[in-house]
């Protein structure tokens, strides 16, 4: 059983930067495609970034595309979101997740078996 636990959401002026972390623990993190989702109250949670097991492979959504970048360390058991010129519609709920079974970059969210609580992100004019 994998937990995850997030970090380092906050409040920003749109144009700044933000880093959102998530560890994992209770797993072998190496075996998982780690993901980042987010929702804004009362909708469905949103693909934004997913990473192969190996880092090698990264899968964007098109309106974070050029401008979020995802990354692992797998000494530290950790998935990075690194998020640059945040606009105001970035403002949403940020999960990450841990698929076992993907060798891939999976953009469902149904594919993952574990989530984390979610780290608040607020961009504002």
């Amino acid at each position: 059983q994998v937990q995850l636990v997030e970090s380092g959401g906050g409040s920003v002026q749109a144009g700044d930067s933000l880093r959102v972390s998530c560890t994992a623990s209770g797993g072998t993190f190496s075996t998982y495609a780690m993901g980042w989702f987010r929702a804004v109250s009362g909708e469905e949670r949103e693909f934004v970034a997913s990473i192969s097991r190996s880092g090698n492979t990264v899968y964007y959504a098109d309106s974070v595309k050029g401008r979020f970048t995802i990354s692992r360390e797998e000494a530290k058991n950790t998935v990075t979101l690194q998020m640059d010129s945040l606009k105001i519609e970035d403002t949403a709920l940020y999960f990450c997740a841990a698929d076992r079974d993907s060798h891939g970059t999976p953009r469902r969210s149904s594919m993952y078996q574990y989530w984390g609580q979610g780290t608040q992100v607020t961009v504002s004019s």
